[in-house]
């Protein structure tokens, strides 16, 4: 079935970097398709007017058109992830190169992308229902900036 909901990104003459570094950081990913907007154009001739990815399954659309609208963390990109391992992973190279660190499993990357990765254990812990013992494991993810996979765990179970 295709992807009838297609997250679109705006950057500032950065689509195609910003795709190939996705394509490369995530599995199951590929560049489907690059279009440069070409002479004669409003835009840069070498900025991208038609870029399509597949994301680690998840097809995006980006491309290039200045610098009138920027990324919030009103809208992120979540990873849920399997252990610490592959959350430091990410963590560590959605921040390198101009990325921030922000709190709570948030970051952004050089791109301006904001990202919460998780570990899956989180929504596994609150989709259990005990007020508690969550309320226990959000208090502590709070002063975080990665998450800690094993702390979270013993906030959950103290």
């Amino acid at each position: 079935m295709k992807q009838a909901i297609v997250p679109f990104l705006w950057f500032d003459g950065r689509a195609e970097e910003a795709l190939k570094f996705y394509a490369d950081l995530f599995p199951n990913s590929e560049i489907l398709a690059l279009k440069k907007w070409g002479a004669n154009s409003p835009f840069n001739e070498n900025w991208i007017m038609n870029g399509d990815a597949i994301i680690n399954g998840l097809r995006i659309h980006a491309f290039d058109a200045g610098p009138m609208f920027k990324f919030t963390e009103a809208i992120s990109m979540m990873v849920t992830c399997k252990d610490q391992a592959e959350l430091d992973h990410y963590w560590n190279h959605l921040i390198a190169d101009g990325g921030a660190e922000s709190m709570c499993g948030w970051c952004k990357d050089r791109f301006g992308v904001s990202w919460q990765i998780i570990p899956a254990m989180l929504g596994e812990n609150m989709a259990k229902g005990e007020a508690q013992k969550t309320g226990k494991m959000m208090a502590a993810l709070s002063v975080m900036k990665k998450l800690d996979i094993a702390q979270l765990e013993a906030a959950y179970n103290s």
